[in-house]
């Protein structure tokens, strides 16, 4: 009796689930290996950082997601290497697993274009620890004001700054305002949070490059309407502790901000370098693998790609975005011609992706999208924001959570998961800066109230 073929997915997001997904019921052995025991539902992620999610409510197990697929195990393990002619995953830890077929997903990570440095100072958004940091610096900046009397440093501390305009920028930039103008407007005494200045940088001439160009500007509009300041053609020179600069018109400014959120752009894992240099595989600018029409690597048949660390190309010649979508439709193709070959079937027809179009959320009632060709904004493009994104979380109980949260958010403005939590990587500076400030006052009232010495 022949073994049943063996086929190793790397990565549990939106491409490798929906490839285990689709060889649910395929005469194959499925083994998923992630670094993380969850799916985590990115698009919503800012929502965690700015409080109006929890972690748990856009996350779910991989093992629940799967538990009842009978061909398909579940491993947590950190991939660290792929011998593409043993066909053989390595992992960190030692451990190496044989593969008849292997689908790579793992993803992609914050890219700061060769200033690593600034990550210190400007966190990214993709995972949730990245999220549940910037939720303790958005909302302890405000903590820090309260406590401060100077008008510079409290401004400084008041202060937002996002670098990228695409939407993960434009989302996190609308969402800070409605904390500022409405969530916290009666929670403090001595600042008003409404003072609060949110600016969203870019080096793109306009927002959300990606929408088109009507509906850009419609974006722009209501960010306008939540007092957020668009910069576009700006390239960011520096950030520290204490600000960020940019050069824009030929010459440089300086913004003076205790809070930079960077949106700027992505790279591929680490693992996509690997893979290159074991299979000879040509990769982009960014790192990206080339694959072939049907997403497998040039003379490796069995290893697919995709995702964001894929480069692949739709039938108009174009690159294909490294979307949600785009790693779904191509985990399920992935999965389909391995199912083909299993069953000794002619090989799939090549991989075309189907555009459903673009979607973002300025705010409350407030989003812009492009389904199918048809541009949407205001309202009616919040409703589709919110059904599409309801309907592609993983699982039941957290769609019904979340529809919950975002009812008593529209409702109320409020929002549950206000919470700081853990320590971020910079919370000596906001100490630090209380601290400063009650240095400088204390001396000139212990003067004062020093006795006259005849």
């Amino acid at each position: 009796m022949n073994e049943r073929s063996k086929v190793i997915i790397i990565g549990g997001g939106f491409g490798g689930l929906s490839a285990a997904q689709a060889l649910k019921s395929a005469p194959v052995d499925v083994t998923v290996i992630d670094r993380r025991n969850y799916h985590l539902f990115q698009p919503l992620l800012y929502q965690v950082a700015t409080g109006s999610l929890s972690p748990g409510e856009i996350a779910a197990p991989i093992r629940g997601v799967l538990g009842r697929q009978k061909n398909t195990r579940v491993l947590l393990g950190d991939v660290e290497d792929i011998d593409p002619v043993a066909k053989r995953v390595l992992l960190a830890d030692g451990a190496s697993f044989e593969y008849d077929s292997l689908i790579v997903a793992a993803g992609s990570q914050t890219s700061y274009y060769g200033h690593d440095e600034w990550q210190k100072w400007a966190p990214g958004l993709k995972s949730v620890e990245e999220a549940t940091t910037l939720r303790h610096k958005i909302l302890y900046a405000f903590e820090v004001a309260e406590r401060i009397a100077d008008p510079t440093l409290r401004r400084a501390w008041l202060t937002f700054t996002i670098v990228g305009a695409g939407p993960t920028g434009v989302e996190l930039a609308g969402a800070i305002a409605e904390i500022a103008r409405q969530t916290l407007r009666h929670d403090f005494r001595s600042i008003d949070p409404k003072d609060a200045q949110i600016i969203l940088l870019d080096a793109s001439p306009r927002v959300l490059m990606a929408f088109p160009e009507d509906l850009a500007h419609k974006a722009v509009l209501s960010l306008a309407k939540l007092g957020v300041q668009t910069k576009m053609g700006t390239m960011v020179h520096e950030v520290t502790r204490d600000g960020i600069s940019y050069q824009a018109n030929g010459s440089t400014q300086t913004v003076s901000t205790k809070t930079v959120i960077w949106a700027g752009g992505v790279t591929v894992s680490p693992l996509a370098k690997t893979l290159a240099q074991r299979t000879g595989a040509e990769t982009d600018r960014g790192g990206r693998i080339k694959v072939g029409p049907d997403l497998t690597v040039a003379n490796f048949p069995d290893i697919f790609v995709v995702g964001d660390m894929a480069f692949s190309i739709n039938k108009h010649g174009q690159p294909l975005q490294g979307v949600a979508q785009v790693a779904m439709q191509g985990g399920t193709y992935a999965a389909k011609a391995i199912v083909r070959k299993v069953k000794g079937k002619p090989k799939a027809a090549p991989f075309n992706y189907f555009d459903k179009g673009n979607l973002a959320v300025i705010g409350r009632a407030a989003a812009v999208a492009n389904v199918f060709g048809v541009h949407l904004w205001g309202l009616p493009a919040w409703i589709v924001w919110a059904f599409i994104h309801l309907a592609y979380i993983v699982e039941f109980q957290s769609r019904l959570l979340v529809f919950i949260q975002w009812a008593i958010q529209d409702l109320t403005f409020s929002r549950g998961a206000r919470l700081i939590t853990g320590l971020a990587p910079t919370d000596f500076n906001f100490n630090h800066a209380v601290a400063a400030e009650e240095r400088a006052v204390k001396p000139a009232v212990e003067k004062k109230s020093e006795p006259a010495v005849a």
